[in-house]
């Protein structure tokens, strides 16, 4: 089971009336936009190590990377 913390910040009080005319919650809103914001940062990190890894995976070539899978799939 997780774990969870509460998390708060302040917004201005015209905007939580309208959340509450719009029947909005706040807690499932902002749960889903940081979760996303996290997967778009995880993403972003990411693809800068591998821009840093291109030069390394550059200099190999696609049959080295053939005849290394062929060998680890007979070692099994």
């Amino acid at each position: 089971m997780s774990k969870y913390t509460t998390v708060s910040t302040k917004i201005p009080q015209e905007l939580k009336e309208k959340m509450k005319e719009l029947k909005i919650k706040p807690s499932k809103l902002l749960r889903k936009a940081i979760e996303d914001e996290i997967r778009r940062r995880e993403a972003e990190k990411l693809k800068e190590e591998l821009e840093k890894l291109k030069p390394v995976l550059d200099k190999v070539s696609m049959e080295e990377i053939v005849e290394s899978i062929r060998e680890d799939r007979m070692r099994r």
